[in-house]
């Protein structure tokens, strides 16, 4: 339906034929809810600064400290790049960690193209310490389940976030985050346990 406004005279007209000063806002009105959205998200050097070490501890637990720089990188390019459509002003810290989670995905199924280099195994395995940037062992094991248990885990036992945070940035119900968990720990105790074992038998 065409908008209508009154003229001087008191005559209804198209509201387009009307002079700029007696025109409607009702059009222009609704432009700056645009800018009004994009300017409440706060610069992004802030945003990156307040939230890198979050983003870089779990993907320390997704993909390990060895591939972790490479994963934040990718992670924050992509945030750069939607952050001007983002709309969730006030969970901004949930929104790249859904990113972060997406981009951990794609490396562990990239992971699984690339060649791997044959070489003499060594004698033991051998990892990057994670201690020296305050990173545990059992952070760097993490990586290695599967990915609903791996984001069950760091969301709420590496990050200390609530079953509800959680269920909403995995995406499933609360009882689904519990699970998730308590079966990603018991794995990782199994493998605590077995390689006990072998270091014992050794």
């Amino acid at each position: 339906m065409e908008d209508l406004a009154r003229d001087r005279t008191g005559a209804r007209v198209p509201a387009e034929r009307l002079p700029e000063a007696e025109a409607p806002c009702l059009a222009r009105s609704a432009r700056p809810q645009v800018v009004e959205r994009v300017s409440r998200l706060p610069p992004f050097e802030r945003f990156l600064e307040e939230n890198r070490t979050t983003v870089f501890r779990y993907l320390t637990a997704a993909v390990g400290p060895i591939d972790a720089d490479d994963v934040f990188q990718e992670t924050f390019l992509a945030a750069l790049r939607a952050y001007p459509r983002c709309n969730e002003a006030a969970r901004l810290d949930r929104w790249i960690l859904r990113i972060a989670s997406r981009k951990a995905i794609d490396h562990h199924r990239g992971a699984g193209r690339r060649p791997i280099p044959v070489a003499a195994p060594p004698e033991r395995p051998t990892e990057v310490d994670p201690a020296a940037d305050g990173f545990g062992p059992a952070l760097v094991a993490v990586r290695d389940l599967p990915a609903r248990q791996r984001d069950a885990v760091a969301y709420r036992h590496i990050l200390g976030f609530s079953v509800a945070d959680a269920a909403s940035l995995m995406g499933c119900s609360e009882e689904a985050v519990r699970a998730s968990a308590y079966q990603g720990l018991r794995r990782l105790k199994q493998q605590e346990l077995k390689e006990r074992a072998i270091w014992t038998n050794d």
